[in-house]
């Protein structure tokens, strides 16, 4: 637990480090903070910062930088709850896709960092699913969509099956479930779980996990980015062509941003991804600020901000609000 003077100290040091870029040393916080405070004393509460992990010196230099863990912090307890008012032009809501490619250019020219925007997620239904054992603890699974789409995925399960019972969990499945969104399939296997045997729940499980991963790949396509080259102009990025290498790989693995946009989709408002957090793009030198859109009230997309941990939060927050909010607006009112 900080105390107010340890809370004001952090919150200044990190708002200057991300309006400067450079180590923030005692005399600049003195300032900023307007505490008539003594040097020594500054000294003593940014070691104690430091001691919690919340700060750190880097190299040889006399100032500090906030960690992946004060930016948590700051962004958790400290960013003003008051929202300025904003100019963003309206989206016009001729066409979906036109939408959503203005949405993305839109983050990415008030941010100035990387705007990024899932399109509409589609509706997964199958009609049919089967098994094949192909060797012991290998599965061969095959999906069946109502149009007649195939796709196949190989499994590993913990236990290994019979082909007999691959078929009874199959034909149960099919029975059960058949022409369900795969949303609902899980809903509903959250519930029936401890009723069903037991290969045939771990089998259901794992039909689940391959369909989500089937259409997370098939929309990986649909994952519009805009502003890749604003990172250029970053100096966090600029001086390090090892780390802007990485970003723009993360940008080209579509499918990956697909997996982080898909979690974020799970929470409500604005959700904020800071340094290696994600685990799904584990980069200590990007964050992520997110927020689901929506189309007549239910979520069906979600779209962020892409940019260096060094990024000015509350801003970045506001951003990616107002334009979810715009898209939803949008979608929502088409003819």
């Amino acid at each position: 637990m900080l105390d107010d003077r340890a809370k004001l100290l952090l919150k200044t040091l990190v708002e200057r480090y991300i309006a400067d870029g450079q180590p923030v040393g005692s005399r600049t916080l003195s300032r900023s903070a307007g505490l008539d405070l003594s040097p020594a004393t500054i000294r003593n509460v940014m070691s104690d910062l430091e001691a919690l992990g919340l700060i750190a010196s880097p190299h040889t230099s006399a100032g500090r930088v906030p960690t992946t863990r004060g930016y948590r912090l700051f962004v958790d307890t400290m960013l003003t709850a008051q929202r300025e008012q904003m100019s963003t032009p309206s989206l016009a809501a001729d066409q979906p896709q036109k939408v959503i490619a203005n949405a993305a250019h839109l983050l990415s020219n008030l941010s100035q960092f990387v705007g990024v925007v899932m399109a509409p997620r589609r509706v997964s239904v199958f009609k049919q699913i089967e098994f094949l054992r192909l060797s012991e603890r290998r599965l061969l699974v095959i999906i069946v969509s109502p149009d007649g789409d195939v796709q196949n995925r190989v499994i590993f399960p913990e236990s290994d099956y019979s082909q007999s019972q691959l078929v009874e969990a199959s034909n149960y499945i099919n029975a059960h479930f058949a022409g369900l969104t795969i949303e609902q399939v899980r809903d509903r296997l959250q519930s029936e779980v401890e009723k069903l045997r037991g290969e045939i729940a771990a089998l259901m499980q794992a039909a689940v996990q391959v369909s989500s991963e089937v259409l997370t790949d098939a929309q990986a396509d649909d994952v519009v980015i805009s502003g890749e080259r604003n990172l250029l102009s970053v100096t966090d990025f600029s001086s390090d062509m090892g780390q802007l290498r990485r970003a723009f790989d993360l940008f080209e693995e579509k499918a990956q941003l697909m997996r982080l946009l898909d979690v974020s989709s799970k929470a409500e408002g604005v959700r904020i991804f800071i340094g290696g957090e994600s685990q799904v793009v584990p980069f200590e030198e990007l964050s992520i600020v997110s927020a689901n859109y929506e189309v007549d009230g239910q979520v069906v997309g979600t779209l962020g901000v892409i940019g260096p941990t060094r990024m000015p939060y509350d801003r970045m927050i506001q951003i990616v609000d107002i334009t979810s909010r715009l898209v939803s607006n949008a979608l929502s009112h088409r003819k």
